[in-house]
């Protein structure tokens, strides 16, 4: 028995004591009667595994990991492949410590995915059971490699997802009173379909969006009471530009949380605040990919940044360039991009998953008490989306920031060509429908200063005429190589 758990146990039977005494005294007993209602929450609280502490995680993660290795080897040709490849069979698996076993294991890419769905199509060769026990079938968007991904789950597999999203739903904050809105079509995407299902999961209203116009979905949210709306950052700005223009009212509605996910955005503080400040409600931003899972959250007390939910994989930082684990900085502040490994979808797991996300990890203890890897920030940006302009490393999610600090500007497009072999950026900026043509020219020139101030070069700046530039609905591409 672990300490927690002793400790716990004790707890426990001290709590159950007292309120023993409490029904045997009435009320002469000085203990308060409330004990007899706190209790099962007390219990249930302690009892949930997303506030172990971290060697319970450690524990849990070692034994997970083996029995994850155990189940795929021999019965999933793409895992077993590259598990002889790195000599490790039975006998390792069951031996090597969990930080040797770790280290053993080979990195897996999106691009090696993509060529094996490619050389054994149409799912490729991940996985662990039968086709035809499989359930589920999700797709990614292809945005990296231009290919999407197929990722078939398992019933089994699809339950983990949910245990998931239990616990990222209590990490943010749900209620059981909460009344959720998906206001996107549900396509192929994993991320709101899971999301979706775990908060129906737990009981709570849940109203899908899908096939509707920005109107008619904010007249269903304001109908409805929805207390928690659901969508990337892009659709959250583009739904209050909306009510903006049929002037709606979205503080004044009963929305108190926009749950963000799908791209940067919801931890970075100049988007972060513009959509808080047009919702009058708090953001929570979320992080999960289909081919991995939904594996990480903000948590209540430590805004603009995310936990890790370590309980169901085991992440690592490591450097893209040298693949060696990152090294902290003087103030023990680690960078880098973000490796994981699920341990509950057995039927088509990831170990070793290349993200290509670039975090910071932060390296203080959360305020909420958990023990979870907090990720500072949120993703900063991908590690294939930085440029070089001017030999400064710029990721279009830093520009963004500067470009989200002027609520004058609705919509924009970053642009990078290359010329004699050097990156160029140029911004197209669409400005308010308010703005006068002086305004707007001056804007231009905020824009051009603000860029150099914070990034240390001058972008070509051009603006665009009112509504020219496009919408999104779910992930913004606003980045283009030209």
């Amino acid at each position: 028995m672990t300490t927690r758990t002793a400790t716990r146990n004790l707890l426990v039977r001290r709590l159950l004591d007292l309120a023993l005494r409490d029904c045997r005294y009435g009320a002469t007993c000085p203990t308060p009667r409330s004990v007899l209602f706190i209790l099962p929450a007390i219990i249930r609280a302690m009892t949930f595994i997303e506030n172990e502490h971290r060697t319970e995680l450690r524990t849990r993660q070692d034994r997970l990991l083996r029995e994850l290795l155990r189940a795929t080897w021999g019965s999933n040709t793409f895992v077993t492949n590259r598990l002889q490849a790195a000599g490790i069979g039975a006998e390792q698996i069951q031996e090597l410590s969990s930080d040797e076993l770790l280290a053993r294991l080979p990195f897996t890419t999106k691009a090696e995915l993509v060529a094996d769905q490619a050389a054994s199509p149409p799912y490729g060769t991940n996985l662990t059971e039968q086709r035809s026990n499989y359930s589920r079938l999700h797709q990614t968007s292809g945005t990296t490699t231009g290919v999407p991904l197929r990722w078939l789950d398992t019933p089994a597999s699809w339950q983990w997802v949910m245990s998931c999203w239990q616990q990222l739903w209590r990490i943010a904050g749900l209620k059981p009173t909460d009344r959720l809105f998906f206001p996107f079509s549900f396509g192929p995407f994993l991320g709101f379909w899971a999301g979706f299902e775990g908060a129906n999961r737990l009981g709570n209203f849940c109203m899908a969006g899908g096939g509707m116009t920005s109107s008619a979905r904010l007249r269903m949210m304001l109908e409805n009471d929805i207390t928690i709306v659901c969508a990337t950052p892009t659709y959250a700005l583009r739904l209050a530009e909306t009510a903006q223009s049929e002037g709606l009212d979205l503080a004044a509605s009963a929305v108190r949380m926009i749950l963000t996910a799908g791209e940067p955005g919801g931890s970075v503080p100049e988007i972060r605040q513009r959509i808080e400040a047009a919702w009058g409600a708090r953001v929570c931003d979320h992080w999960g990919m289909t081919e991995l899972g939904p594996l990480a959250i903000e948590c209540e007390a430590s805004p603009g940044g995310m936990h890790v939910l370590e309980t169901e994989c085991i992440a690592e930082i490591i450097d893209p360039q040298t693949l060696a684990p990152a090294v902290a900085d003087g103030e023990g502040v680690r960078r880098g991009e973000l490796v994981m490994t699920n341990l509950g979808r057995i039927g088509s797991p990831l170990i070793r998953y290349r993200t290509g996300d670039l975090v910071t990890i932060d390296a203080h203890a959360c305020s909420c008490g958990r023990a979870l890897l907090r990720v500072a920030g949120g993703i900063l940006s991908r590690v294939d989306d930085m440029v070089i302009i001017r030999g400064n490393n710029v990721f279009p999610v830093s520009v963004e920031a500067v470009l989200r600090g002027f609520a004058e500007i609705v919509e924009f497009r970053i642009e990078v060509r290359t010329e004699r072999a050097m990156s160029q950026m140029k911004l197209i900026i669409e400005p308010a429908v308010t703005l006068s043509v002086v305004a707007a020219s001056r804007l231009q020139s905020q824009v051009a200063q603000a860029v150099k101030d914070r990034l240390n070069f001058v972008p070509e700046v051009e603006l665009a005429e009112c509504g020219s530039l496009p919408r999104f609905e779910l992930k913004g591409r606003r980045f283009v190589r030209t």
